[in-house]
């Protein structure tokens, strides 16, 4: 089988297409043949040695976590039904046109969502309700959203004006700026502007009770400042390092932070959970994936410059075979 695997840690040149041998499913697992892979700015931090104590690596290694396609082969003690059923993943790879995993790490794609649609909620979507439920927005208040055109900013912007909240989106370009626009972000404000706190904090009368921060780092760290006294800041970014608000000065304004992250990845039980209800409401209409960006396999690397150089806008995905095996 054709994969992209990272031979050493740097930039997007140390991802090269490779020949592998078809995987075989031990018991308890199955073989996913894949249609979509999903791609997150975090695989470009790990392909950069960021993060080995939460997400460890050994080289080389196939990047990505899981995407969409069909159930190729059960190993023993599977159901064999799954056969031919698509399904998302969400295992340790992705950049494959055949992955293993767990039986526990599949689920079914409800009939009305296209393979691109469920893989672009295998991470987002779950991140996004993991932060819309700690933030928790609130009809009528105002909730500031950071790198809201990226896949899991998009989908906040969709939650908080389905809570009944007022959206100030900030990202850093006209395009991103007018995408969130449509998904209904009152304010927008782009973030690359020296005086954009200033702007946000006087559009919403001293800042909002509830911000996301998407960027992480120096940026994500600067965002806190748009956060009300008394308000909630739930920071999920990784660009250039988490944020790192001072907590002296958040105590003293009443500010709550969440920081998810920092307590590694999620449990599969919660996984499982919050994947399955991502698919349910983007079935019913009510999460909108925007996919902005879509490669080929072979041109993995280019997905990787594009989000390190922040022109993607929406989500990005590899497309590896648009017809993967039929359900029999």
């Amino acid at each position: 089988m054709r994969a992209i695997q990272v031979v050493s840690y740097g930039g997007p040149e140390t991802m090269s297409l490779v020949e592998l041998p078809d995987p075989v499913p031990g018991p308890g697992q199955v073989v996913v043949h894949m249609a979509v892979a999903d791609v997150i700015f975090l695989d470009t931090l790990l392909r950069a040695g960021f993060g080995k104590e939460f997400f460890p690596r050994t080289l080389p290694y196939v990047p990505g976590g899981g995407g969409a396609g069909a159930v190729a082969e059960v190993g023993d003690g599977v159901d064999p039904a799954w056969i031919g059923r698509r399904v998302v993943v969400r295992t340790g790879v992705g950049y494959a046109e055949q992955v293993v995993a767990g039986e526990e790490e599949i689920m079914a794609i409800p009939d009305e969502l296209a393979f691109e649609t469920a893989a672009a909620l295998v991470h987002d979507g779950v991140t996004a309700l993991t932060m819309d439920r700690l933030g928790a927005p609130e009809k009528g208040e105002w909730v500031l959203v950071s790198a809201a055109a990226g896949g899991a900013g998009s989908l906040l912007v969709q939650l908080a004006v389905d809570a009944g909240a007022r959206v100030v989106a900030a990202a850093s370009s006209d395009t991103k700026l007018a995408l969130a626009r449509r998904l209904g972000a009152e304010i927008t404000v782009d973030y690359t502007r020296p005086n954009w706190i200033e702007r946000v904090r006087e559009a919403t009368g001293g800042g909002a009770p509830l911000v996301y921060d998407g960027a992480g780092g120096p940026l994500g760290t600067a965002t806190f400042d748009a956060t009300s006294d008394g308000g909630r800041f739930v920071t999920y970014g990784t660009a250039e390092g988490f944020a790192a608000p001072d907590p002296d000065v958040a105590a003293r304004r009443g500010v709550t932070v969440f920081t998810p992250l920092m307590d590694g990845p999620p449990d599969q039980e919660t996984v499982h959970e919050l994947l399955g209800l991502a698919l349910e409401q983007a079935a019913e209409g009510r999460l909108r994936p925007v996919i902005g960006d879509v490669h080929p396999l072979e041109r993995a690397a280019d997905a990787h410059r594009s989000l390190a150089a922040r022109t993607t806008v929406g989500k990005s995905l590899l497309l590896i075979d648009a017809e993967p095996p039929a359900e029999q």
